[in-house]
């Protein structure tokens, strides 16, 4: 937004402090008429011809501005994507306490890359990678929907899993408990 001294463009269709509109005038004019009540000549729409510029306290709007701001972005709920590694040769129990964990993470709402590592030879053997992601999805299965199917890039095979749609819908409900599942 420009004000005052950087409004270059006359004439300009000015408006008053209470909203009324006062007419198309020299830009000139119209600052010495915002000076003349202690406040600001703001643009406010730049690409209308002619401007309109408004007669207002800058910094109160600003301030209002950024209060705005402030409230829109606590509202925003912003998804997190959380990771979980796993290996193609992995213990019974490891996998279940990963697996455990990524389930927390759906319930929670937040979104989960899966990936498996491969190491050395195992990349001649690419299938069990892939085994090892089609188990923890077929364990998620209830709560879990695949945003992007497994695929190999470098010498990690990934995929991301999110909370399923009907999930979804009870966590925002607020009816899901940690009990449910």
């Amino acid at each position: 937004m420009r004000i005052n001294r950087q409004i270059r463009v006359s004439p300009v269709r000015l408006i008053g402090p209470d909203g009324d509109q006062l007419g198309i005038i020299p830009t000139n004019e119209a600052l010495e008429r915002a000076e003349g009540q202690g406040l600001d000549l703001v643009e406010v729409s730049p690409n209308s011809r002619p401007p309109v510029c408004r007669i207002l306290d800058y910094g109160k709007l600003k301030y209002e501005l950024s209060k705005k701001d402030k409230i829109a972005k606590k509202k925003q709920h912003s998804v997190q994507l959380k990771e979980m590694r796993y290996r193609p040769k992995i213990d019974e129990h490891d996998f279940q306490f990963k697996t455990r964990h990524v389930r927390e993470f759906l319930e929670l709402g937040s979104k989960v890359r899966v990936f498996v590592m491969f190491r050395g030879r195992e990349m001649a053997h690419k299938e069990f990678g892939r085994k090892v992601l089609d188990r923890v999805l077929e364990q998620l299965k209830d709560i879990a929907s695949v945003e992007s199917h497994p695929k190999q890039e470098g010498r990690t095979m990934a995929m991301v899993i999110g909370p399923n749609a009907e999930h979804i819908k009870k966590l925002k409900d607020g009816k899901l408990e940690k009990s449910d599942s």
